[in-house]
């Protein structure tokens, strides 16, 4: 795989360790962590909740911008970017159109709810509070709202070994330009 590949879904469903994992496959690979961009806005910043506000929404919209760009700047200069971030519903689409670089592949982890609930709870940083944001309300929104482009992969019963043998099994449905 060259290019840029897009690394998403929801919080816990292993987005940060199968891009790290893929790009530790590839011989000269960046990864892109589009969290980081959030985290490096020190005071003002707002972050993305369900009913987000204008500014809460407009930091998200930054952040993929970013993302995209730098993945953009890392293929550019010969390097496969992985980027990994939670982008779904239409902004999956949106995000697609922010790329420049092709080939663009996108992956889309998908495992059960409550695999995603089990990884939730062995991990040190949490992302889910039972209140803004739920392992259901987040799995529907995957599911129901977010278009169907890219490789999707149930990773409920998979190692992020056998998660990155299958992304690059199916590199060519993951193209998407």
């Amino acid at each position: 795989m060259n290019g840029v590949v897009l690394v998403t879904g929801v919080m816990a469903a292993g987005k940060s360790t199968v891009a790290q994992a893929l790009a530790e496959r590839l011989p000269r690979a960046a990864h892109v962590r589009g969290d980081v961009f959030r985290r490096m806005i020190v005071s003002g910043r707002a972050d993305y909740l369900p009913g987000a506000s204008t500014e809460a929404s407009a930091q998200l919209h930054l952040r993929y911008r970013l993302s995209a760009a730098t993945a953009d700047a890392y293929a550019e200069a010969g390097f496969t970017a992985v980027v990994q971030d939670v982008v779904l519903g239409e902004d999956l689409t949106a995000y697609v159109g922010l790329v420049r670089t092709r080939p663009l592949y996108v992956v889309v982890l998908a495992p059960d709810a409550g695999t995603v609930a089990a990884r939730e709870a062995g991990r040190a940083k949490t992302g889910y509070d039972g209140e803004a944001w739920t392992i259901p309300a987040l799995d529907e929104a995957l599911r129901t709202s977010t278009p169907r482009i890219g490789l999707w992969l149930d990773t409920s019963g998979l190692t992020p070994t056998q998660t990155v043998e299958a992304i690059l099994a199916g590199r060519e449905r993951a193209r998407v330009l």
